[in-house]
C-alpha cells in the first residue's frame, strides 16, 4: 500500500479541479480525499497499491487539469488517510 500527499500549487482553485480530481479517482481503486486550501493551493491525500496509486496521480497529470498544475509536493503518508472511498473536503 502506498499512503501520499500532494499539494497542487498553479491555477487550481475556482476552476473546478476537485471535482475533476473525486472524477479522475472513479476509475481506480484508491481512497483519499481532496480540498482547497486557504493559501490557494489544493491538498490530495490518496491510498491504494502502489501501482493504482501511482496510475491515479499520472492521469491526474495528463487530464486537463495538468495545464493548471504548476507545482506538485508530494510527501509519503505514514498512515493511510482516513477515508471511504474518494472524497471532495472543506
Amino acid at each position: 500500500m502506498k499512503a501520499i500527499q500532494i499539494f497542487y500549487e498553479g491555477r487550481v482553485q475556482g476552476v473546478g479541479f476537485r471535482y475533476s480530481v473525486r472524477q479522475i479517482a472513479k476509475g481506480f481503486n484508491v481512497t483519499g480525499w481532496v480540498r482547497n486550501l486557504p493559501d490557494g493551493r489544493v491538498e490530495l491525500q490518496v491510498s491504494g497499491e502502489e501501482e493504482e496509486a501511482n496510475a491515479f496521480l499520472e492521469a491526474i497529470r495528463q487530464s486537463d487539469l495538468g495545464s493548471l498544475i504548476k507545482k506538485e509536493s508530494e510527501h509519503v503518508l505514514a498512515t493511510p488517510p482516513d477515508s471511504r472511498g474518494f472524497e471532495i473536503r472543506t
